[in-house]
């Protein structure tokens, strides 16, 4: 999985916690859509731009000396786990989505 794009670490940083989680959200939720489709390559750019924003996001809350770093880390381990997990059930998959929008419905709220 690589990307045609880096995320801009700088402009990333200044994005609070909600807006980051937030922009994750579009992609982890893209991955549980396109997750069993026929175009593996659309559900494959999905994960690796989650893994990416996740990681920017990780980066800059460490950076920050955030504690929220280590939710991100646990977020990030749980969304993992859900996608390579062929035998992940439906469930788990609604509960990430719930938690993941949460951010992405704070963020907008927050505007």
């Amino acid at each position: 999985m690589s990307s045609n794009y880096a995320v801009d670490q700088a402009k990333w940083a200044k994005l609070d916690i909600f807006n980051q989680m937030g922009n994750i959200y579009s992609e982890v939720g893209r991955s549980f859509k396109t997750s069993g489709q026929a175009d593996k390559a659309t559900h494959d750019a999905a994960i690796a731009r989650a893994i990416d924003l996740f990681d920017a996001t990780i980066r800059s809350q460490i950076a920050a000396k955030s504690p929220k770093a280590r939710e991100v880390l646990r977020a990030k381990e749980q969304f993992l786990a859900a996608v390579t997990d062929a035998d992940t059930s439906q469930a788990t998959i609604s509960s990430l989505d719930r938690y993941f929008m949460q951010f992405a419905v704070a963020a907008r709220l927050n505007r």
